[in-house]
């Protein structure tokens, strides 16, 4: 019998590892292709921020499972539509941004699990289902079992409820975002602000209360800092900082050997 591929992400999480992700801005699946041969075990794809089409999220998909590598991508809010493409794209992760409080939370879930959990609009037709290749039941089963949720905390709003939406089933993981947090109190890239720091702390320490995975964005130098904290997945760099880094290296290098001013 035909079934789902499996989650790198979370047969790595489910049996205690950390996770490693990049994220993408650009839309190149040889780019993706090249992050996944190296061997992340994650790529986050963006459509909240960036100008891709569904036909470049489906390329970069694939392009990452020629290495058995997942992708999780990030969607902008909208339509039921928005939330499963994805998942029909066989995404293994999705991350809803800006969970602003519990029913935003409860209403993710029922859009993007199938019964008894949630209420998912079912196709099977596509690549997640094996274009109808599995069987019906079980498709829906494994599309529980085997792909994961994420709801982003990146606002102050959610707090107040974040342990009842920590509770919920149907979900996987708590994603904390400092730059929008940071934006959202007030205090824009102050990333040694109390209160965000606090929230940092807080947030595994709530998922793990409830058997949930915690995630967020870092670099190599606080990686270990933030696995001590208790995060778990790791976004540890971007397409988009790489590429301008290299780049920058080259003609700064090159200025000063040929002395050319900048």
């Amino acid at each position: 019998m035909n079934s789902m591929r499996p989650s790198k992400v979370l047969e790595k999480l489910r049996s205690g590892k950390t996770v490693c992700c990049v994220k993408f801005n650009l839309v190149d699946p040889r780019a993706v292709e090249i992050a996944a041969a190296c061997g992340v075990d994650c790529i986050w794809l963006d459509m909240e921020h960036t100008a891709c089409d569904w036909n470049d999220i489906e390329n970069q998909i694939r392009a990452a499972k020629i290495y058995n590598v997942d992708t999780m991508v990030r969607v902008a809010r909208g339509s039921y539509s928005d939330y499963v493409r994805p998942l029909e794209l066989d995404a293994a992760g999705l991350m809803v941004p800006h969970i602003m409080n519990l029913k935003d939370a409860e209403n993710v879930v029922r859009t993007t699990r199938f019964h008894p959990i949630g209420r998912r609009p079912v196709d099977g037709g596509n690549a997640d289902g094996m274009y109808t290749m599995i069987n019906f039941k079980e498709y829906i089963k494994e599309a529980n079992e085997k792909r994961f949720i994420v709801f982003q905390i990146e606002d102050p709003e959610p707090l107040d409820e974040l342990e009842r939406i920590a509770q919920l089933d149907g979900y996987d993981m708590l994603f904390f975002g400092p730059a929008d947090f940071s934006h959202g109190i007030g205090h824009p890239a102050e990333f040694d602000n109390p209160f965000l720091i606090e929230t940092k702390r807080k947030i595994p320490q709530i998922a793990k209360k409830y058997g949930k995975f915690a995630g967020t964005v870092g670099n190599l130098q606080n990686l270990q800092e933030l696995i001590d904290l208790g995060y778990n997945f790791i976004n540890l760099g971007a397409d988009v900082v790489g590429l301008t880094k290299y780049y920058s290296e080259i003609t700064d290098t090159f200025r000063k050997i040929c002395k050319y001013e900048k």
